[in-house]
């Protein structure tokens, strides 16, 4: 292996941006499930003003606009959950990857860890 100006060798150069490229995904799942966390979490303010409110209406008056905000949230809730959980799945898989990396390439993990 050939040396660069910096003393490291182009291999360790090439892990390092390996690395570098799986943190930044791993940056990006983190903003997925912050997202997804933020989506879960409005229909669930809304149902509790909603019933905060409550005394103040008829159910049955409310009725045909009360369905499809319920099944509105309901989708809300649902795209949530889906990104929480990709996220959560994406997450442990790029930190498996660094983990591996840093065992195959020991002269590495001491950046790492």
């Amino acid at each position: 292996m050939s040396m660069e100006t910096d003393g490291l060798p182009k291999l360790d150069n090439l892990i390092f941006g390996e690395i570098q490229v799986l943190l930044s995904e791993k940056r990006t799942s983190l903003a997925a499930l912050r997202t997804g966390i933020a989506v879960f979490a409005l229909p669930l303010s809304v149902l509790s003003a909603l019933i905060a409110t409550s005394r103040y209406y008829s159910m049955e008056k409310v009725m045909p606009l009360l369905a499809p905000l319920l099944l509105l949230n309901l989708g809300l809730v649902v795209l949530g959950c889906w990104l929480v959980l990709r996220s959560i799945h994406r997450i442990h898989h790029y930190e498996h990857r660094i983990r591996e990396l840093s065992e195959k390439y020991r002269a590495v993990a001491e950046f790492i860890e």
